[in-house]
Order: C-alpha cells, then sequence, then structure tokens
C-alpha cells in the first residue's frame, strides 16, 4: 500500500461494524415495553445466542473499554447474580417457546470472578430456561491472573467449551504502563488446567499500539504465545478514547504509537501467526485451519456480532446483565449500563432495556453488505439486492466514497461486485463505511481504523 494512502486512512477513526447500525445511534425511544412486544413476536423455528455480562474485576486495566466495576468484595457480586438470575427467567417468560440456542458467551469484566459453584449454578439455570443445541458452544472470557483450579474445574463441568485469554502484552514495561502485570507462566498454567478440563478450543487476546509498545516487543509477545499453540487469536489496536474512558487519562498520550507505528506492529503480528500455520480471519483474527472459524470462513458462513468474528449462528442474539446488547429480527436492545438502574428495573419485576434501534429494510440491506464485506472481503450487490428488495446500481452510482476508494486501489469494482484489494484488508473497516448512511454521527466515539 502507498504509504500516503495508508497514512491518510488509518488515522480514520471509523466503527468496528459489530452491528449496523452501531450502538451510538441506538435510542431511548426503544423501551423495555418494546422489548417485550419483540420477545413475544419471535417466530418459531429459529435459533438464538445468548451473551451473558458480568460487569465487576478485581483491578482496573487502564486500557479498557468496556463496562466494568472494581470490587474487592465478593458481596456485590452475588447480588448481582441474583439480579441476573430474575432478568434471565423474565426473559424466558416473555418469549415462550424459547428457540434453541446454539452459542452462550460470557463475557466481562471478568466473568470467572464469581465463585465456582455460582458459575456452574448459572449456567445450570439457562439450560433449564432455555433449550440447547446438541453442538451448542459455551464460551467464557478468562483473566489468567485470578482463575484458580476450582473455578477451572467449574468451567469444565458446566460444559465451556472455548475460553478466551487476556494476554495483551507480555512486555513487562507495557503491562506496568496498562497495570495489567501477569506472566508467561501463569497463562501456560491456567492454559494446561484449561485442557486437562476438556475445554479444548483456546483464544489469545493480543491488544497493539499500547503504551511504550514496539515491533520488537509485539515479536517477542507473540512467539512465547506460540508456544502455548492456542486454537484462535484475537489481534486488537488500542482504542484510546479518555473521554468515554476515564480511567484510561492514567496513560500518557506522549507513550502511545503512531499511525505508522501501530500499523507497523499489526502488520508484524499478523505475519508471524500466518507463518506459524494461522489462518486469517477478517482483520483481526486468526485461526488453526482445523478450527471451526477457518472451517466457517472457508465455507463462507463467518459471522460477525458484538463479540467480533464468530462462529455462531444464531438468527437472534439474547443479552443478559447490565449493558448487554441483543439483536432481535426488529433491531437492537441495550440494558441499562449503569448497576444502580439495572438493579432498580429488574428489581421491580421490568425488562432492562434503557435504548435500542429499530431496523428498516434500508438497515438489513447495508447490514448484510457490511458484514459480508468484513468478513468476506468480498460482496455480490446484486445478490444482496434481490434478497432485500433494494437496487444495487443506487447503492453504487452516487456512493461516491467507494469509487474514490476504488480509485486509489483499496476495492474493485466488477459489475454489480466488490472486492477489497489485498493489500487493503487491514482498512477493511474503511471499505465498509463506503455503505454506512449513517456515518458521520460522532467520529469521535469510534477507534482509528488500524
Amino acid at each position: 500500500m502507498r504509504p500516503e494512502l495508508a497514512a491518510r486512512l488509518r488515522e480514520e477513526r471509523l466503527p468496528r461494524y459489530t452491528s449496523y447500525p452501531t450502538a451510538p445511534h441506538f435510542s431511548p425511544a426503544i423501551s423495555g415495553e418494546t422489548y417485550a412486544e419483540w420477545l413475544n413476536a419471535m417466530p418459531g423455528g429459529i435459533t438464538s445466542s445468548l451473551y451473558v455480562h458480568i460487569p465487576f474485576c478485581r483491578s482496573m486495566c487502564w486500557y479498557c473499554g468496556c463496562h466494568t466495576r472494581i470490587t474487592k468484595r465478593d458481596a456485590p457480586i452475588a447480588d448481582y447474580l441474583s439480579l441476573l438470575r430474575r432478568e434471565i427467567d423474565l426473559v424466558a417468560d416473555h418469549i415462550g417457546q424459547a428457540p434453541p440456542v446454539r452459542h452462550l458467551h460470557f463475557g466481562g469484566g471478568t466473568p470467572t470472578i464469581m465463585a465456582p459453584e455460582a458459575f456452574f449454578d448459572l449456567v445450570a439455570l439457562i439450560t433449564e430456561r432455555f433449550p440447547f443445541a446438541a453442538d451448542a458452544e459455551i464460551a467464557v472470557e478468562i483473566d489468567p491472573r485470578t482463575v484458580d483450579g476450582a473455578m477451572v474445574s467449574a468451567l469444565g463441568s458446566a460444559g465451556v467449551t472455548r475460553a478466551s485469554l487476556g494476554i495483551q502484552s507480555l512486555d513487562p514495561v507495557v503491562q506496568r504502563a496498562v497495570n495489567r502485570v501477569q506472566d508467561f507462566e501463569q497463562i501456560a498454567r491456567v492454559s494446561e488446567a484449561l485442557r486437562a478440563a476438556g475445554i479444548a478450543g483456546l483464544n489469545f487476546d493480543l491488544i497493539y499500539g499500547l503504551p511504550h509498545q514496539t515491533v520488537t516487543s509485539c515479536i517477542e509477545t507473540v512467539l512465547q504465545c506460540l508456544a502455548l499453540r492456542p486454537e484462535r487469536f484475537a489481534v486488537f489496536g488500542y482504542a484510546h478514547v479518555p473521554q468515554f474512558k476515564k480511567h484510561q487519562r492514567m496513560i500518557e498520550e506522549a507513550t502511545l504509537a503512531d499511525g505508522a507505528e501501530r500499523l507497523a506492529q499489526a502488520e508484524t503480528i499478523a505475519d508471524l501467526l500466518v507463518e506459524a500455520g494461522y489462518v486469517r480471519i477478517g482483520f483481526d483474527h486468526f485461526a488453526l485451519p482445523t478450527d471451526t472459524m477457518a472451517k466457517a470462513l472457508e465455507s463462507g458462513r463467518l459471522r460477525r456480532n458484538f463479540q467480533g468474528y464468530t462462529t455462531d449462528p444464531g438468527d437472534v442474539l439474547i443479552g443478559f446483565g447490565a449493558s448487554a446488547i441483543g439483536r432481535l429480527f426488529q433491531g437492537y436492545v441495550q440494558n441499562e449500563v449503569s448497576l444502580s438502574r439495572y438493579a432498580e428495573r429488574i428489581a421491580d419485576g421490568r425488562l432492562a432495556t434503557s435504548k435500542g434501534y429499530a431496523l428498516t429494510a434500508d438497515d438489513r440491506l447495508r447490514a448484510e453488505i457490511i458484514e459480508r464485506l468484513m468478513c468476506d472481503f468480498r460482496v455480490d450487490l446484486e445478490a444482496i439486492c434481490r434478497k432485500h428488495g433494494g437496487r444495487a446500481d443506487l447503492l453504487l452510482g452516487a456512493n461516491s466514497r467507494l469509487h474514490s476508494l476504488a480509485a486509489e486501489g483499496l476495492v474493485a469494482i466488477d459489475g454489480r461486485v466488490v472486492t477489497v484489494a489485498e493489500e487493503a484488508r487491514l482498512l477493511v473497516r474503511s471499505v465498509a463505511s463506503a455503505f454506512d448512511a449513517h456515518l458521520g454521527f460522532s467520529e469521535r466515539a469510534y477507534s482509528r481504523a488500524v
């Protein structure tokens, strides 16, 4: 890619397109009453996915962009789990005949912060209220610094099939700068214990663009991680948004990499993983060829949702917990972010929805175009328009941003098929944004394209 083009695009702030429209467009016009109507109208013959948010950690990682709260005590966690169980019952009661679950994901925060028996009991309640497909995946995010043997055993007994370990960087200088100190031996011990408990799928999360991070430190981190041969890697660019996440003000901006260095770090990590035999999935995931994610990419079944790239085939996504987002056929819903307001609603026997978005026909059309670009780097506009009743010529004709990208060599337009150039795949968010009718709402809310 030509330097001047890369320099311009990597400074853009764009959505990650884990949904379309993206969360900044959600409105309070979508209420708990709206969500109840949508749940009641859920059709038969579909499958679902569940997301459970646990918004607690023992310490704050200063790079974190998640909704989480720090607690040294167990009582707030137990109180929250009681509310979470009530919400699960509330939602299940509104659905009636719940669709089979294909994927259950525990995110955070730190889901494994709860007591082992509490995790086991929570999974038991969910599987009691929602039928699970025989091949359903249960995934959980883990902080290797805090998980112990009892929790690992509980995860295995509860049927967890995949665990995602937050590693980020193994450079001690970087770790101290982001308040997350952990050594390779911890990660190795946890990885071994998880596999011994029957959890065969491991994912390692890495981040580039952190304070004091360099290409050299990225190489050292990747080489150490490769020794453990996880099935997947997720490699994210640090999003510095201190105006939204006040704890990020603990990071000195002068220690952050510029756009050129961030791009170099991202490309170096990608090259190392591909050389090690991993298949590149989209712009930030990597999987062994035998992994289900690599197979989904090969067969055109790769999806993208709020957890990033996924094999999750569910028709609807139901979210539980404070700040959790769900997606139904009618649109998106998000729970109260504030723990106190979430608790108040659930304690009153009300759904915790605080905002959302009702999808239009045009939204559904553009959402599928963007998802296929993000997953396949290629989209057949004519085929998708036939499915949704749109017109490919209108999407192409007045799309000055897309034609500008084509003139720069980032995309090729062949009739009604748009293909992202191989050298521009890391910048696929820039291409996807050409089909975003809502772009420009608030660029400050988004992270850099690279």
